[in-house]
């Protein structure tokens, strides 16, 4: 599947000419031209870390002491899924080419995930955010985001729901062997995926030389537990990055006739908090920006947001921005609230 398109999605919306609108201050501001400076550093200082913590690794041993190599790993790849995450977008580079290049070696070779796999569920995602029967990110089990969902649910599924909102965190600890697991599914079974031979091959090398590395290492006992605990952390991490952005906003239906602007902006929620969190979310606490303009550069998001939340301020369109913290808390007040009506449907 392609790389949705800015152009295309706003083509598709009932008030084009707003989001038309918008797109022009932005192209005219250069916020869509391609920062690759800033990546190269970026990407430079992401690998060095890991080649520092590899020579860290290697000269600790057969240590204990290596379960904090493992959560240093863990912050370096999720740093590099976040990469892989623009190279998708093609915000990289304004070559197709060059950006999946850069997204195979990040996401395939170096983290595990299947570049392919993730570019066509994220593309699904961002064409309709929160929308019930479209987004695969609504369609995440056990969890239930929906009335609908939780209504579905019996047995200990129907018990897993109305726990959920204690149970989120814990189970964000499983998302990066889930997210291994996923990409090992597409490339067995999925027919329609490009590039299947190479993303095999580099799934391959990841999983060879990671496992490889640890056991030749590391004791049994050792190597097992670095594997939980790098895997866990990274898993924890990128979930609670990814989930500040929807989870507790509007959930549309596919009857819901909203434009793109309005579609986008209304199911987002920013996240503020100045360059450290920039930095800890990989841009994504921008996300009314990066889901109105998928293909503009992170670097360019937080000189995007004054114009963009002006833009909506002066045509009605309410724009959502609070802590990381509060975020977190309205998504868990969200899935409570669905376990809450679960335990009452279950009652009546």
């Amino acid at each position: 599947m392609a790389t949705v398109s800015d152009t295309d999605l706003g083509a598709r919306s009932d008030r084009g000419s707003e989001y038309a609108d918008l797109s022009r201050l932005v192209r005219n501001a250069g916020l869509l031209d391609r920062r690759p400076r800033r990546y190269a550093v970026r990407v430079t200082v992401v690998l060095g870390g890991l080649v520092l913590l590899g020579v860290l690794f290697v000269r600790l041993g057969s240590s204990w002491w290596q379960t904090a190599t493992a959560a240093g790993v863990a912050v370096l790849l999720a740093q590099l899924a976040f990469l892989g995450h623009d190279a998708g977008h093609q915000q990289i580079f304004r070559s197709r080419r060059a950006n999946d290049v850069v997204g195979l070696v990040c996401a395939n070779l170096v983290t595990g995930i299947s570049y392919g796999w993730w570019v066509d569920k994220h593309n699904r995602h961002h064409a309709h955010p929160n929308t019930e029967g479209r987004d695969p990110d609504l369609a995440v089990r056990p969890l239930s985001f929906t009335p609908g969902q939780a209504a579905a649910q019996r047995g200990l599924r129907a018990l897993f729901v109305r726990h959920q909102a204690a149970l989120f965190f814990p189970l964000l600890l499983a998302e990066g062997l889930h997210l291994h697991a996923a990409s090992v599914r597409a490339i067995v079974t999925r027919g329609g995926l490009r590039r299947r031979r190479t993303e095999a091959g580099l799934l391959l090398l990841h999983f060879a030389g990671y496992l490889g590395t640890v056991f030749l290492v590391l004791s049994v006992p050792q190597a097992i537990v670095f594997i939980l605990v790098n895997q866990a952390l990274f898993g924890l991490y990128l979930g609670s990055s990814f989930a500040p952005n929807h989870k507790g906003m509007p959930i549309l239906t596919e009857a819901d006739n909203l434009d793109y602007l309005r579609r986008q902006v209304l199911t987002s929620r920013n996240v503020r908090g100045g360059p450290l969190i920039d930095a800890l979310l990989g841009g994504l606490n921008y996300q009314i920006e990066h889901h109105l303009f998928p293909s503009m550069p992170r670097p360019n998001l937080h000189h995007a947001q004054p114009l963009i939340r002006q833009f909506c301020a002066e045509h009605g369109v309410a724009y959502r921005e609070t802590t990381l913290i509060q975020s977190w808390a309205q998504g868990l007040a969200h899935l409570r609230a669905m376990g809450t009506g679960s335990a009452r449907r279950g009652n009546g």
